[in-house]
């Protein structure tokens, strides 16, 4: 039975920043209000799936289970504008990823009963190097890409919580198929309050667990990257469209983190 992840909140930037770098992931208690979670779990009910978005809405008569995951929610109800720069939450990724950072992408998952187990994996990898390379301490990796999770439920083991190896971003590559260990270090489960958030890097070694309850699992993710790595909003070729209604609502930040930057390299 897997332990629990550590979650301890930092109270200093400087300590969050280091929380980052060091153990891969950072815990942010009681983010949102009970009425702020009660808001958003009701929008993303009524979102509705574009295939042409990438976009995914299955159920449990023809899938097993409900997976409903819909991309680009920043542009859908401007009632997910303010958590492109939730307050402390974007003063972290700002610090990791630099001031001139944006968004590349926010998603609403919904995840219902029958869910399996994700494998053990990373959502990226930028760059492969030997152990011994990376246990040097003069070797410091950027943090190229991190995603927040803000966790709409209180998770519980059966709700299928999400699990970290701690660390496992120094391990200077992702998990082989079927490894679900990084120097005998098991995946640990996030067991948090609804309203709370955890930011993470994209090379930690991670998973999204069985949903073994009888209910429904909502999370919204927002992912932040350096200005140089391009942001993600299907469909491509010059497809998407901001919706100019929310667009008009959005403060100058979150249109920075939008796309809205000043000219610099390759523009």
């Amino acid at each position: 039975m897997a332990e629990g992840l550590k979650l301890v909140a930092r109270e200093t930037l400087e300590q969050r920043v280091e929380a980052l770098e060091q153990d891969g992931y950072v815990y942010f208690p009681g983010v949102l209000t009970v009425d702020e979670v009660v808001e958003l779990r009701d929008a993303m009910d009524r979102l509705e799936a574009r295939p042409e978005e990438f976009d995914r809405h299955t159920d449990a008569d023809t899938h097993g289970f409900l997976n409903k995951s819909i991309n680009n929610v920043f542009n859908r109800d401007p009632v997910f504008l303010p958590y492109l720069d939730r307050p402390e939450v974007i003063d972290v990724v700002e610090a990791a990823h630099g001031a001139d950072c944006h968004v590349i992408g926010m998603t609403a998952w919904m995840t219902g009963p029958g869910r399996p187990d994700q494998g053990i994996h990373v959502d990226w990898q930028p760059l492969e190097l030997p152990e011994d390379i990376m246990d040097d301490p003069r070797v410091e990796l950027p943090v190229y890409i991190t995603t927040a999770h803000y966790y709409l439920d209180d998770i519980y083991r059966e709700l299928g919580p999400t699990q970290f190896i701690p660390g496992s971003h120094r391990a200077g590559r992702g998990p082989t198929r079927g490894e679900i260990t990084w120097r005998g270090v098991e995946p640990r489960s996030v067991f948090c309050s609804a309203g709370d958030a955890v930011l993470f890097r994209c090379e930690v070694w991670h998973r999204g667990t069985a949903n073994t309850s009888g209910q429904v699992r909502y999370l919204l993710q927002v992912h932040y990257a350096q200005r140089m790595i391009t942001q993600k909003f299907p469909p491509y070729l010059n497809r998407f469209r901001f919706d100019p209604a929310i667009l008009s609502r959005a403060t100058g930040r979150q249109r920075r983190l939008l796309g809205e930057h000043v000219q610099s390299n390759y523009d």
